[in-house]
């Protein structure tokens, strides 16, 4: 068969369901391949950046990979952002990339780059097609290497004169196999360590919201009592209902949950990825005794140093965790949690009665987004100053009940990662929270919202600014830059795609908002105007901040 029906073939073989992206003059022999797959489908996007958010929520929230295309030279960089997202925050994806005639790369010659070296520091692996009997290897390998823990970016390039060629290849049928497990005698040192204890903590990463991982973590929890602080990529690892969820840490600041690490004379970090939450930040003289579980070994690090590493499948360590500690008696010092946890909550639910015109509050905001969203609801994050807020106030109770970008940390993530989500789960609730600088920067993707007439609401926190850098800039030098912009006509840039609109000024009108919004079939745009200068009561709040005990 002709090489571009190989790989195809081959893709629909890995299980491949969405392709997301825009193709070009180089991609055009697999895109008459493709149009004639029963099993995956084409998701044409308005930006190559779109395709690569909405394929890396589609790993995020599935574990197996999507892909997302573009052509060569500004397409492939074109997708180079939304690919190290999801790289860097651990999500499975696949980069198809078209390329020239292999007769031309050696030369300078129109649009030709090395998109092979250009993707490298950004995947796990990059490669090109240089002859078509290849292609079932690099596919299965490419598949493996994105799903492999810790889960990635592959990038697979197909010059145009390759995809022409005919093969007699077939495609690989893919063998799953185990993942490895950690070793007893590690097991039995970890829980002789955690039996020592005292004042046990654990920082569980986003390696715990893998959906077993975090089921086991929960019965872990249950039978022992200790308290869970999560990272902003692990929020709902455990319940927030619980008496063990800490709630969430992270800021650059100390914060409420860091008393309970300052306390604690033994971290269990699980899942823990240190581009999240540098352990300077909770471990700043490096004397923290910490047991590491994780799918692979410790980074090394001055203040990330463990004594005990439980390396492998994180599902199965905390298994044989549960297992141990079924018939053993605890005697844990939990007062510093308890307080951590009782300290935090207050400051989440101070808000249930807050009434605002004109501007409303972020604490208010997210107290009325997690009603209805908290419990089995989709929340996704852009970024910017509200990303702070919703790591600090908004919970949930499911394993990736709420997405928030915070690897690489790009802004554009959550309009397009919506419009994925819903094709995942069509039935379920979806919000994306941006700001209105974040939302402008795929705002084009609107369009293909209402072309896949997606059940989705988008949410902009209005304050005509860059607001979490003026925030960062305030809190160091007193003053910030010229940051201000000005924004559309919202209304109006609703009504010309086809989405529902509705303005919200007063916080008391929320509630009703949002639920107009579900009950809307289709896209839905809500913009509030948001009072930041709670940025700066926060500040200066975390900066006078003591621990309860």
């Amino acid at each position: 068969m002709k090489a571009s029906d190989l790989m195809v073939k081959c893709l629909e073989e890995e299980g491949i369901e969405y392709i997301f992206g825009v193709p070009g003059e180089e991609n055009a022999d697999f895109m008459m391949s493709l149009e004639s797959s029963d099993d995956i489908r084409f998701v044409l996007t308005r930006h190559e950046q779109g395709a690569a958010f909405m394929a890396e929520i589609y790993g995020r929230l599935t574990g197996s990979p999507a892909a997302c295309l573009g052509t060569l030279g500004p397409g492939a960089t074109n997708l180079i952002t939304g690919v190290a997202d999801a790289n860097m925050d651990r999500a499975p994806m696949l980069v198809i990339t078209g390329q020239g005639s292999t007769s031309r790369l050696h030369k300078e010659s129109h649009q030709i780059m090395d998109v092979v070296k250009m993707f490298e520091p950004v995947t796990k692996w990059a490669s090109t097609i240089v002859h078509p009997d290849t292609i079932p290897e690099i596919v299965r390998k490419s598949v493996r290497i994105a799903r492999s823990e810790k889960p990635g970016a592959v990038l697979i390039e197909l010059p145009e004169d390759v995809a022409e060629h005919d093969t007699p290849a077939l495609p690989m049928k893919p063998i799953r196999f185990r993942r490895p497990v950690a070793g007893q005698e590690m097991i039995a040192a970890a829980v002789e360590k955690i039996r020592q204890a005292k004042r046990p903590v654990i920082l569980a990463g986003n390696g715990c919201v893998r959906k077993r991982a975090s089921e086991y973590l929960r019965k872990f929890c249950d039978d022992t009592g200790i308290g869970v602080l999560n990272t902003f990529m692990a929020k709902g690892a455990v319940d927030y209902d619980k008496p063990y969820c800490l709630y969430t840490i992270g800021l650059g600041a100390k914060d409420i949950g860091t008393c309970a690490i300052d306390a604690a004379d033994l971290v269990i970090s699980i899942g823990f990825d240190m581009v999240e939450y540098h352990p300077k930040l909770w471990n700043a003289e490096g004397n923290k005794s910490i047991i590491h579980i994780d799918f692979t070994p410790a980074e090394v690090d001055k203040h990330y140093h463990p004594e005990i590493e439980l390396v492998g499948d994180i599902a199965h360590s905390l298994s044989a965790l549960v297992h141990e500690f079924e018939d053993i008696e605890t005697d844990f010092d939990l007062g510093q949690q308890q307080a951590t946890r009782a300290d935090m909550k207050s400051e989440i639910d101070n808000f249930e009665n807050e009434e605002t015109e004109g501007t409303i509050k972020p604490q208010k905001v997210l107290l009325e987004v997690q009603k209805i969203y908290g419990d089995d609801g989709l929340l996704l994050s852009d970024v910017g100053a509200h990303k702070m807020w919703i790591a600090r106030h908004y919970h949930c109770k499911t394993p990736n009940g709420c997405l928030i970008p915070n690897g690489f940390c790009s802004m554009g993530f959550a309009l397009p990662g919506a419009i994925a989500a819903s094709l995942v789960d069509p039935d379920r609730k979806i919000m994306g929270i941006a700001g209105d600088a974040g939302f402008m920067m795929n705002v084009q993707e609107m369009e293909t919202a209402t072309r896949l007439n997606s059940n989705i609401t988008m949410m902009v926190w209005e304050d005509n600014a860059y607001g979490l850098i003026a925030w960062k800039q305030w809190a160091q030098f007193g003053k910030h830059t010229d940051l201000s912009f000005n924004n559309p006509d919202w209304e109006a840039l609703a009504k010309a795609f086809a989405w529902q609109y509705q303005a919200v000024p007063n916080s008391k009108d929320l509630q009703q908002a949002m639920q107009n919004a579900i009950d809307h079939k289709g896209p839905s745009l809500i913009v509030i105007p948001i009072d930041y200068d709670e940025n700066k009561k926060l500040t200066a709040r975390l900066g006078e901040l003591s621990c309860s005990i």
